[in-house]
Parts: structure tokens; sequence; C-alpha cells
């Protein structure tokens, strides 16, 4: 290589077409959430993958709504939200909030969290949240929020999204220790990630 050169980087000519983008990310897996809330009009909610925890001190969470999405700007309005992390076995569940104009709540159990939003019945677990700050990223908002509540959690394994599929984790033995890569945030030095 020339010094002072860029290194060539394979495919980087080709283009960054939607298709492309998303074969190229559906390689990284997800987490399965769905984000609900509730208003005048009822509760609302909608399937996401864009999720992460994002601070511990103080409580922070972050997820990015496409900025047409009707259920985004109820959520905008009320200022609260509910982060419902699936459970393998809630596929159908995940499939219905993804699903348009699909009468979501009637086919899905709830229970109101305190701030009101919606607590899907069969969650791994969930975080009652209110919107701390919202940024512009593209066709995409991201929202920070404050975790207000937190659930209890099911003692089963994640829902998860790799590669167009719905996927799941291996159970691991409760007598393993855990591994580093596997607990980021609850690992006891989480300065070292985080």
């Amino acid at each position: 290589m020339i010094p002072g050169s860029q290194p060539t980087v394979p495919g980087a000519g080709a283009g960054l077409d939607a298709a492309r983008f998303r074969r190229v990310f559906g390689h990284f897996a997800t987490g399965i959430t769905v984000i609900t809330t509730a208003d005048a009009d009822g509760p609302a909610g909608f399937a996401c993958q864009a999720f992460a925890p994002l601070s511990l001190d103080p409580p922070l969470v972050l997820f990015c709504p496409r900025n047409g999405s009707e259920t985004w700007q109820r959520i905008r309005d009320t200022g609260v939200f509910c982060v419902n992390i699936l459970a393998a076995d809630q596929r159908e569940t995940s499939r219905l909030f993804g699903t348009r104009g699909a009468n979501r709540f009637a086919a899905a159990g709830w229970f109101p969290a305190p701030s009101g939003s919606p607590v899907l019945s069969e969650a791994l677990t969930w975080a009652d949240c209110r919107v701390e700050a919202i940024h512009p990223g593209g066709d995409h908002a991201i929202v920070t929020g404050r975790v207000t509540t937190l659930g209890p959690c099911r003692d089963t394994t994640p829902l998860l999204f790799h590669r167009s599929r719905y996927t799941t984790t291996t159970p691991v033995s409760p007598y393993e220790p855990p591994e580093v890569v596997d607990t980021l945030l609850s690992w006891p030095r989480h300065t070292d990630w985080i």
C-alpha cells in the first residue's frame, strides 16, 4: 500500500442500496421488543429491533422508531412508553405488532404499567420509561428514555432475529459461570464495557 493512501474495502464501490444494507446488517442478531404507549385513543405499540440499554446512571434506554410511525407520534405526545422484551415463544406477538392495521391489543393480553403504557402479559421482561430526549437519525428518530420501573424476568430464552429469521439462544446451564460477552451490562465491572 502506498503511504497515505486509503485501503481498498471489498464491496465499497457497489453502492449502499437499501436491500444490501439490510442484508449486511441482517447478520447482526438483535432482540425483539414491542414498544407501547396509551392515550385517549387507547393502547398503541409496534415491534422494534432497534433498541438498546444505554446507561446505568442514570438508567437510560434508547429505541429508534421510523419517523412516519403513527405509534411513534403517539409516544411523542404522551411522553411515556414501555419496552416489552419478547420471549422465544412470542413469535406470533412479534408478527402481530409488526403488521400495519392489525388490531394488536385485541389478540394480545396486557396490563398497564405505572405510566399506563401496556405491558404484554407474556413478555420476557419489561421496562416502563419516560421520553428523555429525541435526536434526528435519518429516516428514524433516536429516542432516549429514562427507566422508571422494571418488571420481573420470566425464566425462559429471548426471541432473536438474525438473517431474516426468528431464532433464540441455546439454554445455558445455571451451573456454568457467565461469559463476559454474555453479560455486558450485568458484568460486575460494567465500566469495562460502557
